[in-house]
């Protein structure tokens, strides 16, 4: 009777230990096939890329989660417009700022954002020019003991969930008072959208960047002056945006027509006054100040 009862005990303790057990391996294997089947989708901040009315000068402002570039400074008077932009967007620190080139219109305004803000990095081609502008952006970086990198390769970065690249000169010399050629070209490629912002890049120098690949929204050169290869530019990135920094009587009919025969929608800061794009890193949406071009 004894062993009987053992044996019943036993029997009942197998049934119970292979429910659990049962139980157990289905809880697990239909977790497991949650996990596999389950997709996680990745969400991005938005990103903001403004572009400055300033006339015939640029100053790019691009604002990420906890991020701040700055993509040039306009003239000297510039810098207080540049300042209050900034600080209305409640920038203490400038985690970069990238100088394309020396010319007044690019560095003018620079002393004065160097001297307002905690600049982390500083970004600029490997030349000298010699400008009442540029020696107080030199001087302002010294009096802040700030480093800049004069980049003699090209160099990349991650911030703010976007790839930085940028572009820089092949050659140390384009000809007699044409330092446009040594400006920076920058690449912004956040998540599927992407965007390209050439400075004051002539024909030279955008020979040297066709190959960069293909963008969404796309800075013009050298404020849309007229460029023999400005086309051939367009056809290789095939923007389907882009934007000029620039005054009224140096926005050439010449690019007006190229933007428009290679169906790229544009607006101008002589036109269009503050112009805004802001990536959600599936699709850009373009906003400005005034109408349509």
């Amino acid at each position: 009777m004894q062993s009987m009862r053992k044996a019943a005990a036993l029997a009942a303790a197998l049934t119970v230990s292979a429910a659990a057990f049962s139980c157990s391996s289905e809880s697990d294997s239909s977790g497991g096939r949650a996990q596999e089947t389950e997709s996680t989708a990745v969400e991005y901040a938005d990103l903001t890329v403004t572009f400055l009315d300033i006339g015939k000068a640029d100053s790019i402002i691009i604002t990420g989660e906890d991020s701040t570039v700055v993509i040039d400074c306009g003239e000297k008077g510039d810098g207080k417009e540049i300042v209050r932009f900034l600080e209305e967007q409640g920038t203490s620190v400038i985690d970069y700022l990238i100088i394309t080139h020396y010319d007044k219109d690019h560095v003018g305004g620079a002393a004065k954002v160097i001297n307002s803000f905690e600049i982390n990095n500083v970004l600029a081609p490997d030349y000298h020019e010699y400008s009442p502008e540029a020696e107080k952006y030199r001087t302002a970086l010294e009096n802040k003991g700030i480093e800049p990198q004069l980049l003699t390769a090209d160099m990349s970065f991650e911030l703010g969930g976007g790839d930085y690249t940028v572009y820089t000169p092949k050659q140390s010399y384009y000809g007699p008072d044409n330092d446009n050629d040594f400006s920076l070209v920058t690449r912004l490629d956040y998540n599927d959208t992407s965007f390209v912002f050439a400075g004051d890049a002539m024909d030279q120098r955008l020979t040297e960047v066709m190959d960069i690949g293909r963008c969404d929204l796309l800075k013009v050169p050298y404020h849309g002056r007229k460029l023999a290869n400005l086309g051939a530019f367009i056809d290789a990135l095939e923007p389907e945006y882009a934007v000029v920094t620039t005054s009224g009587e140096d926005f050439s009919p010449y690019t007006q027509g190229v933007l428009r025969d290679k169906k790229v929608q544009f607006w101008s800061t002589c036109y269009n006054g503050r112009v805004t794009a802001v990536s959600d890193g599936s699709n850009i949406s373009v906003t400005c100040e005034k109408g349509e071009v």
